[in-house]
């Protein structure tokens, strides 16, 4: 192929990123926005504006002064809390593991520990229905992926059924790559069905799975009464205090309470009354906009896209009058109920429009509902919702409405060491951690906007400009802000940001404690005494993540740093039936070198900040989703974007059939795809010891000529491990990557 010119021209990101993370993965995931004018200009002060009294690590733990923040103690409610949490079951669990060690960024292979095997669930392109066709990569229409698995898998749910034998998985897709997707050159002829197949491909997925004994593998149940794809083409409803706005009504919209789809989304949650909640990440790439300040501030290019949408569809050109409101119509939380295909999915404003990660949620003891999210972008914040009205278990109609109506809050951090002791290089102050207090600053109260000179649609549709104008601390990519089910603190994933504390861009502060950061930390917020509609609280760095090895400026909640496993650019976070933190990670950079994992981290106790590696995904790909089910020793991840800078023709990734083009499988192809995977225990003989899901047999009755479950060319259920051989391996590492020469 002789295209690495033009695609050098579409990948800003060339020459500035680092190891596994890719300018081409920069360019299809966020449009490349690290290299365009920071969208946050704001002046906001920052964490070094510090509290004046140092507290140490000897007060908090009780050896000092009074009056210092809780680490490392699990706070207890009166109640369990109720949260968005990839947990089921009750008994002992099963997740004993020795870890593993990192893999090298350039193997292609799922890696889990020892004694475990793994198999897919789903794979893109997979059909859903009796009627979808079977997937065949060479030949793609829009119509035919709106009835198949979608493309780049990115948050997961497993939700069993009360008899465990049943369920549904849930699962966002983010974007697309049509280097892997499509021949070269298809674009040039095929522009139509290309752009039109891809927004078919985005969305969310529903599918029903199926077992025959409670801690078996799952297979997907091919024609599922639940089974359903959300796409960019699935009506939506507004809903909450900008509905019906102004700012959201387009020509084909003039009440401006329906919109076409969702789009790049991102994380989630389920939430207590057992709906699935999506975050509308980074929306902008997909537009063409006349630049204005709110546009600017939301990361709107004024050019064509790479991918060209607004040439096949012209809603995506906000520079059309009737379109000018499409862009507020995205960057929403937005909630599906899984347990009926036939429900209206809503796009929640109450909560805020920004480039959601993901929302969560959690019930105080009380009822009062909150849902955290966090801003997916360098130098953004992190969000609090606060619902007026209270939860009633069992009462999921009116559960349903919570998410509509309440305060919404955005944080501001301080940190309690003088500005002169954090230095930027990672190392500790005096007090021998990074911690301090904060409060949540209000946008909309009790109805009303808290913020000068903005409405409350204003506020809603415009969410960063009203937090900007509020105060809020500029924080390093916020993702996925979870609550722990067990103990109501809070868990943030700050991702990186390599502009922390370069000239002209934010200064380091506690929270923010490293120049140019490109390993990532885990914040821990505490609520003031553990109720989570408190207006203040208190937090900790529980991580600054890095290879220890490789970087002195690291810290693991005071656990020994040589004992740990290195880790970088933490993504997603989950909690087991102990109350542990798992992280799945996205672009470990160069000074770590390996592929993204899982990782398990302890929170309590002597072992607090200990990480252990879980497993590896392979090469190019990033581990999303993360789904922990202890209690039966099952662990379910999404691998994303495998092989990705590789081409159509010359894959840089076989996951997860790994077959040769001349020894493929009915089903299997020799490429790359997105898929659900999950992770087993294997018996004694070193076999799975689940052998292979449920039988794959024609149904009776009226459903005879029908198959069931995964369907004849769906995924073999059977151990993966080692599928992947040598010269699949090698073929991988050896392909060039598309945009270089």
């Amino acid at each position: 192929m002789t295209q690495a010119p033009e695609r050098r021209r579409l990948l800003p990101m060339l020459g500035h990123v680092n190891g596994k993370r890719s300018p081409l993965t920069c360019e299809l995931k966020c449009g490349s926005q690290c290299m365009t004018p920071d969208a946050n200009t704001s002046g906001n002060e920052y964490v070094h504006d510090v509290i004046s009294a140092a507290v140490s690590r000897r007060a908090a733990l009780g050896l000092g002064m009074a009056g210092a923040v809780t680490v490392g103690v699990v706070a207890a409610t009166a109640q369990p809390a109720e949260a968005t949490y990839a947990y089921w079951g009750q008994g002992r669990a099963r997740l004993d593991f020795t870890p593993i060690k990192p893999v090298d960024m350039t193997v292609d292979d799922l890696s889990v520990p020892k004694g475990y095997d793994w198999s897919p669930i789903i794979r893109w392109g997979d059909p859903l229905f009796y009627d979808s066709p079977e997937f065949d990569p060479k030949n793609q229409t829009p119509e035919a992926q709106a009835k198949q698995f979608g493309f780049n898998s990115d948050y997961l749910d497993i939700i069993p059924d009360p008899n465990g034998l049943t369920g549904v998985l849930v699962n966002n897709h983010e974007y697309t790559n049509e280097n892997t997707m499509f021949p070269a050159g298809y674009d040039k002829t095929n522009l139509t069905n290309m752009v039109k197949t891809a927004i078919q491909a985005h969305g969310m997925s529903v599918v029903e799975i199926s077992r025959t004994k409670v801690g078996e593998p799952w297979t997907y149940v091919r024609g599922g009464a639940r089974n359903r794809r959300i796409t960019l083409t699935t009506t939506f409803v507004m809903d909450g205090p900008a509905a019906g706005s102004d700012l959201l009504k387009t020509q084909d919209d003039p009440t401006g309470k329906r919109v076409l789809g969702t789009q790049n989304n991102c994380s989630g949650g389920v939430t207590p009354w057992g709906t699935v909640l999506s975050g509308e990440e980074n929306v902008h790439q997909y537009f063409i906009t006349s630049g204005t300040a709110e546009e600017k501030r939301y990361g709107f290019p004024t050019t064509m896209p790479s991918r060209r949408w607004p040439e096949v569809e012209k809603r995506f050109d906000a520079r059309i009058e009737g379109y000018k409101n499409e862009p507020n119509r995205f960057g929403w939380i937005v909630e599906i109920d899984p347990q009926n295909p036939n429900s209206a999915p809503i796009k929640h404003t109450a909560l805020g429009r920004f480039k959601h990660e993901g929302a969560n949620v959690r019930v105080g003891d009380d009822g009062t509902v909150v849902a955290y999210s966090g801003d997916d972008e360098k130098f953004e914040y992190i969000y609090k919702f606060v619902s007026s009205r209270k939860y009633r278990k069992g009462d999921k109609a009116h559960n349903m409405k919570l998410l509509s109506e309440g305060d919404l809050y955005v944080a501001r951090l301080r940190g309690n060491s003088q500005a002169p002791e954090i230095t930027g290089t990672g190392q500790l102050p005096r007090d021998g951690e990074f911690d301090g207090t904060g409060e949540w600053l209000p946008l909309l109260k009790g109805g009303k906007s808290m913020v000068r000179g903005m409405s409350v649609e204003e506020v809603l549709v415009y969410t960063r400009l009203a937090a900007d104008k509020a105060g809020a601390t500029k924080m390093d990519r916020p993702e996925d802000v979870e609550p722990n089910p067990h103990t109501g603190k809070v868990y943030a994933a700050l991702t990186n940001n390599s502009d922390r504390g370069k000239p002209g861009k934010a200064d380091v502060d506690e929270a923010n404690p490293r120049i140019g950061n490109r390993d990532g930390y885990i914040l821990e917020l505490t609520e003031r005494n553990n109720r989570p509609q408190a207006t203040r609280f208190d937090w900790n760095l529980l991580l600054v993540c890095g290879d220890p090895t490789k970087d002195s400026g690291t810290y693991f909640g005071g656990f020994p740093k040589e004992k740990v496993s290195p880790i970088s650019c933490p993504d997603n976070v989950a909690f087991d039936k102990a109350g542990n933190l798992w992280i799945s990670t996205d672009g470990a950079p160069s000074k770590i070198g390996y592929n993204d994992g899982l990782f398990k981290v302890d929170l309590q106790g002597a072992n607090r900040g200990r990480v252990q590696q879980f497993l590896a995904v392979p090469q190019d790909a990033e581990t999303c989703g993360p789904v922990i089910h202890d209690i039966e020793g099952m662990v379910y991840v999404a691998v994303q974007h495998p092989g990705e800078d590789g081409t159509f023709e010359q894959p840089r990734s076989y996951f997860p059939d790994y077959v040769l083009p001349t020894r493929a499988g009915a089903g299997e192809f020799s490429m790359p795809r997105p898929a659900v995977v999950q992770v087993f225990h294997k018996n004694r003989e070193d076999q799975p010891e689940f052998p292979g899901g449920v039988s794959d047999k024609p149904g009776k009755g009226r459903n005879q000529d029908k198959r069931r479950k995964n369907g004849k060319n769906g995924p073999k259920y059977r151990g993966y491990q080692g599928k992947s051989n040598a010269e699949l391996k090698r073929r991988a590492r050896q392909a060039p990557k598309s945009f270089e020469g």
